[in-house]
């Protein structure tokens, strides 16, 4: 059964320096946002690509994508003013497909993150459908807890795509509406509502955040 994947690209630029989403920036040859879409579209088990913008970005984000396509398709979405409320119109909209039982796992990814590649896209989507959850972490030496205290070794940083059953991770978001609950990470909402674990799929520190201007010029390196 095919999968679906979520791009999210309902943020701004402001820490990066932009005057707009940070995520129609240049990197290389395309935009930010152009580099994971055209990973998702390329995988043979997905089903539906949606990318959620910000209201009154559809034509931005449409011609700024266009080029970069082919034949491929994808849906675009008007998100919400946080990261819960975009993931859940994401939902809202996959809901139909997911209740027919045509789309068994939702993949989310942060449209920031460019250079996740096919690989990591496909070990989530596939840890998922073994486990209930899958997320990318990569480990984190040499931390500090912020009263100076060296924190343990084997600390991971969590990354996306973050990957979960369709019809569990549409019932833990449905449920958090109904509580008016609301989290920054999508691993927290399934955790809080989901009995199902959660797999660690080992990543890579080049599965970077666009977040800071000097991100930008490291990522071009990295293509």
């Amino acid at each position: 059964m095919p999968a679906a994947v979520v791009i999210l690209a309902a943020g701004t630029g402001s820490r990066v320096g932009a005057g707009s989403n940070k995520v129609l920036l240049p990197l290389g040859d395309r935009p930010v946002l152009a580099w994971s879409v055209r990973d998702a579209t390329a995988l043979g088990d997905v089903r539906r690509v949606l990318v959620v913008v910000r209201p009154g970005e559809h034509d931005a984000v449409a011609a700024a994508l266009q080029p970069h396509l082919g034949a491929a398709e994808i849906s675009l979405v008007d998100g919400g003013s946080t990261r819960h409320a975009s993931e859940w119109a994401a939902l809202r909209a996959l809901a139909p497909e997911i209740e027919r039982g045509e789309v068994d796992v939702v993949a989310i990814h942060d449209g920031a993150r460019p250079l996740a590649g096919r690989d990591l896209f496909t070990a989530t989507i596939e840890a998922a459908r073994q486990h209930g959850g899958a997320i990318p972490g990569v480990r984190l030496p040499g931390l500090l807890a912020r009263d100076g205290r060296e924190l343990p070794a084997e600390l991971d940083g969590v990354q996306t795509p973050q990957a979960f059953r369709a019809v569990e991770l549409l019932a833990a978001y449905t449920a958090a509406t109904t509580e008016g609950f609301e989290v920054t990470d999508t691993a927290a909402c399934w955790a809080r509502y989901s009995a199902l674990p959660v797999a660690a799929v080992p990543s890579s520190p080049t599965n970077l955040k666009i977040t800071f201007p000097e991100d930008l010029d490291l990522a071009l390196r990295l293509t």
